[in-house]
Order: C-alpha cells, then structure tokens, then sequence
C-alpha cells in the first residue's frame, strides 16, 4: 500500500518477520518504526516460513526489552512449561539436552553464572590490557597489506581478520586453523541456502567437521594443560565448579568460535561504512581522539549486528498492555532497540560523540555478552588504525547482504581507500 504522498506505507498485519527475503538487504528499520508505533509488543502469528509452525511475541522498544531481559526467572533462555526442555534462543525450538539447556547462552542461572565466572577471567578489562600489544600488532599487519593494495574486500581482508586471530589465540587454537574455524562456523549460521528451521548436507558437514575439531582440542587441553595465560578453553577444561560435561565443552568451544568472529567482524565492516557515509564525522575523529571510545558505543548500536533474542515465558506475565502466556515464545529484537526514537534522538543517523548511548547491542541482564570487552577492543584497533591511515573510504560494487534475522551482516564490502593526505605530505 502507498500513502497520498505515493510512499510505500507497511501493515503490522502483513508484517513476516520469519520471511527471510525480509532481511536480505539489511535489517529492516522501516518496519520495526511501524511496530513500535503501532504494535510494540505484538503477536506475529504462523506463517508459510515460520518454523514449528507456531507464532511467536515481538518486543520491539528499548523500555521493554531493558524489562524482559533483566527478569530471567520469567523469561528463560532454555525452555518453558509444555516444552519438555526444548526451547533456546532461536525463534525455532532447538532441542532440550544438546542445544537448549547446554549451549552457555541457553542455559538459566545458577549454572550460566557458574561457567561464566570460570570464563570471564580470560576476558576481562585486565586480561585484555595484557593482551593490548599482541591485538595491536595484528591489527597494525592487517592494515598494512590492504593499505599496500588501496583496494579490499573490507569483510574478508580487515573485519574477519583481527576477532579470528584474537579468538583463536583466546581458545589456544593455531593460527594456521583459524579459516576452517570461520568457514565452519559461517556454514552453520549462514541462510543463503536454507530457510528457517532448515538444514543442509553444507551445514551438516561443518557442524560435523567443527565437533570432531573441537573434540580433539578439548581433549589435547586435558592431557596438556593450559598454554598460556588466555587459553579460555583450557580453563573451563581445568575448572571444578562447574563440572562441565563432555557435550557442554564441546558446545562451549562452538559459540565462543561463532560469537567471537561473526558480530564483530559485522559491526567492524558495518561501522566503517557508516562513519565513511559521514566525511565530517570521521575528520573529526582524526582530530580528536578522545571520542573514539564514544564512536565505538556509536559503532555498536548503529550496527546492532545481533538483531534478536528470544526468550520463553515461564508464568504469565503482562507486558505493554498484553498478556503472554507461559510457555510462549518471546523475541527481544535489539535492533529495533536500538533505533528507539523515545531513547536515541535522531536514531537513524550515525553520531560519534553520541551521549548517552544505553545501546542493548550486547544484551541486558544476566546473560550480556561475555566477550563485550573484546569487542570494543577489536572495534576500537581497527577504527584508530583507519583514522590513522585513510581520510576516507567509497564502496566500488554494491554490498553483499548475508540473508539471515539472527546475524545482521555483510559477505562482501569490495571499497576504496583514500591515503591519510598528511601522510604524504
């Protein structure tokens, strides 16, 4: 439908947001302006692409998802009565016992604080301090090589690059394995051939090839013990409350692979394209560096590369004039979130010395992301090392969306890169 001024207008009823055709060009922001106006907390029922053929709860204001994020008694990343333990964070019902229940970002307090606190050590402020040197050293080569070239592919050659380098060094994985890794993991959570709640023999034989890699790893951590000081994985190996299981560390060595490389590496490339569409802004950061840490913040909720989580409500519970069943699935879309008008003022445009900037790109609760320290730090090297050595960037081919609800990305970003003119005068 169009309005009188002929602009394409959308219906909340006719809105599918398991239709992944949807999100093929990015994060829908129009739509989720209509939900939150008309429908903030909105029932979207079944459809033709919606997988268990159930209907699911849309939250999508930053007030209410702060709300339902920080009870995680009423809102559980596992399960919910009627479920038999299936449940997750997916819209789709993973199963109970091997996703749901097992993965750490599917798992309910007491134990999810548990493993994390044997985790958090290895990424905290401090840790990350040691690790400074190495990570900028990295960041430094990577750079280097495509300001050598003054073209690249700005996913493959700069964004993937440093979190890989910096999770596998983090897991105690060979850097020379760090691409199988990421090829691994892509396959897993890519869409470009399946559709929700689907699988494919592609994605069959990296789940099966990323199990048999991990298991082998996890045990060499048993036999040899840690490697260095930010060997994570050797931790959790080593730690005796929690116990974890086989399957858990196994799990365990699969998201942190995942999580660590794929939003970063979306929020780097999405990022620098954002503050290349801004000329002035990114001046502006190279006179002034005291507001990178605040383009960093700007950086994360512009991007929001995580669009969703989901949770199941565990009692009935009313939220924003709507009664949610037990049992039923519930969907926090950060993105939507983070473009909340009633929070960010001008949300749509990218601001680096945005102030304040209370973005939900990592979550909120119990369950905020554990490698958030990580990633500003990634964010960060990458950001001051462009501002140190281009005035700019363009695109030179139109971008490569990946087609997925879950993970807000781009497979190729082919751009230009403008010489810092200071340097060579």
């Amino acid at each position: 439908m169009t309005d009188s001024n002929g602009t394409e207008t959308i219906e909340v009823d006719s809105i599918d947001l398991t239709d992944l055709s949807r999100f093929a060009h990015g994060f829908p922001y129009e739509t989720f302006e209509v939900l939150r106006r008309e429908a903030p907390v909105w029932f979207h029922h079944p459809t033709e692409h919606t997988p268990d053929d159930e209907g699911f709860w849309v939250v999508s204001k930053h007030s209410d998802c702060v709300a339902v994020a920080a009870d995680s008694s009423t809102f559980s990343s596992h399960t919910g009565p009627g479920r038999d333990g299936a449940g997750g964070t997916l819209i789709e019902d993973l199963p109970g016992g091997f996703a749901a229940g097992v993965l750490l970002n599917m798992i309910d307090d007491p134990h999810h604080s548990d493993i994390r606190r044997t985790l958090t050590p290895s990424l905290s402020k401090r840790a990350l301090n040691q690790l400074e040197d190495d990570l900028h050293a990295r960041t430094t080569h990577i750079v280097d090589a495509v300001a050598a070239a003054g073209t690249c592919d700005l996913v493959s050659d700069v964004a993937v690059e440093l979190p890989l380098q910096a999770i596998a060094h983090l897991l105690g994985v060979p850097q020379q394995d760090r691409h199988n890794l990421f090829g691994w993991a892509t396959a897993t959570l890519d869409y470009q051939d399946r559709e929700l709640g689907e699988a494919t023999s592609r994605m069959a034989e990296a789940s099966a090839a990323m199990f048999a890699y991990g298991t082998e790893l996890v045990e060499s951590k048993r036999i040899n013990g840690p490697a260095h000081a930010f060997d994570m994985l050797a931790a959790a190996v080593a730690s005796k409350e929690p116990q974890l299981t086989e399957l858990e560390l196994q799990m365990l060595f699969n998201l942190l692979v995942a999580a660590g490389s794929e939003t970063t590496r979306n929020s780097i490339t999405l990022g620098l394209l954002a503050l290349a569409a801004e000329p002035l802004q990114w001046q502006r950061l190279q006179q002034d560096r005291s507001l990178v840490p605040a383009a960093v913040e700007e950086v994360l909720r512009f991007a929001s590369t995580t669009p969703y989580n989901r949770r199941t409500a565990t009692v009935d519970i009313e939220l924003g004039g709507q009664w949610i069943k037990a049992g039923e699935k519930v969907t926090l879309w950060w993105a939507s979130a983070n473009r909340d008008e009633d929070v960010f003022a001008d949300a749509n445009r990218f601001i680096v010395d945005r102030t304040p900037n209370p973005h939900l790109a990592f979550g909120h609760g119990t369950h905020f992301c554990l490698g958030s320290n990580l990633a500003r730090s990634e964010i960060r090297l990458i950001l001051e090392a462009f501002l140190d050595r281009f005035d700019g960037l363009e695109l030179t081919e139109p971008l490569r969306w990946t087609r997925s609800n879950k993970h807000t990305g781009v497979s190729r970003a082919a751009v230009r890169l403008f010489p810092r003119q200071s340097l060579n005068s």
